[in-house]
């Protein structure tokens, strides 16, 4: 059996896609999952499952989120292995930053840094991003909602052909911790 985290993307923001928690963790439950757990009302869910992989319990939930609320939502799956070995590579000296100024991005893919040729971080300082594992690694002072990098960095260019999905690091930190294997 291995825990995973569900991040779903783009769900109860501005009044669209609304996806109540508790409905969330009935659909992951009606999946065959145990030990159901949902953080925060942005889309994250924590399952145990004994069969599939990454890919596969993705395309399962989101075709269930579908059938059931009749909208599409995009869904990443990662084990706590990997969301563990994201938080434990951190460039940035996370320590005493505040949650708003540190973030990262997952993908469903790989992504080589000529993805992200075009842009100019020296123009952005002292935002910066550096490149993970499937994911992205964002600095921002001054929180992601001015952050004019975090703006260039999600333009369709960028992101084509890939799911991208946004945590600030207290959720990184609190999805390792939810998927931590029982002691």
């Amino acid at each position: 059996m291995t825990t995973y985290a569900a991040l779903l993307r783009g769900i109860n923001v501005g009044g669209s896609k609304k996806l109540p928690m508790a409905e969330l963790r009935t659909l992951v439950t009606g999946l065959g999952h145990t030990g159901v757990r949902t953080h925060l009302q942005s889309g994250q869910a924590v399952f145990t499952a004994g069969h599939g992989d990454e890919e596969s319990l993705a395309a399962e939930l989101a075709a269930a989120i579908e059938e059931r609320f009749g909208f599409s939502v995009d869904v990443l799956v990662r084990d706590h292995a990997y969301l563990r070995k994201v938080a434990e590579a951190c460039p940035f000296p996370a320590a005493g930053l505040a949650p708003k100024q540190l973030h990262v991005t997952y993908f469903s893919a790989p992504v080589t840094p000529d993805r992200f040729a075009e842009i100019d971080q020296a123009a952005h300082l002292p935002e910066e991003f550096r490149l993970g594992d499937r994911c992205l690694y964002l600095y921002a002072p001054d929180g992601v909602g001015r952050s004019k990098l975090a703006e260039a960095l999600a333009r369709p260019r960028t992101t084509k052909g890939l799911i991208a999905t946004s945590r600030n690091w207290n959720t990184v930190l609190k999805l390792v911790e939810l998927t931590a294997p029982e002691a």
